[in-house]
């Protein structure tokens, strides 16, 4: 797709832009997809393996992926990699359209071994998730599988 763009022109999605047009599709509409960002198993991933996995893009790129939990029974997310884990940073950034909450982005770095002594790298992330509040409003229904996460990754 990014061939097929004129020179100059970028995929640059907004935060808005992210959770509301492409992530709420993508959880809501099945078989939607788009040339632009590309279905990845972040936990089957390096960070600096991602970039030979995505659609487009040289220094960001956009990619979705299916939260997988720690535990079976438990809430908490699963972000480890063979090579080391994504920790989260600061608090969530709520993300409106139209002063209504629609989602939340959350940034994480990748940290080489295994935590509490992992070695900080300059990978970030930044994942999209979906506010339960807007889905609802727009499907009417809850999703039986886990909520996707959209997210993008830069070094």
């Amino acid at each position: 797709m990014e061939e097929s763009l004129p020179p100059g022109f970028r995929f640059h999605p907004t935060d808005e832009e992210l959770i509301t047009y492409y992530l709420s599709r993508k959880v809501t509409e099945l078989g939607f997809a788009t040339a632009a960002i590309a279905d990845v198993d972040l936990n089957k991933c390096e960070p600096w393996d991602l970039p030979g996995k995505a659609s487009m893009g040289q220094k960001e790129w956009y990619f979705f992926n299916l939260k997988d939990r720690k535990y079976p029974t438990g809430l908490r997310t699963n972000r480890a990699t063979d090579a080391g884990y994504w920790k989260t940073t600061g608090k969530d950034k709520e993300i409106f359209h139209c002063g209504v909450l629609v989602g939340m982005k959350k940034t994480l770095v990748f940290y080489k071994g295994r935590a509490p002594k992992g070695e900080k790298t300059g990978w970030v992330m930044h994942e999209y998730r979906l506010h339960t509040g807007f889905l609802y409003n727009r499907t009417k229904v809850f999703p039986t599988q886990p909520i996707g996460t959209a997210v993008t990754c830069s070094s």
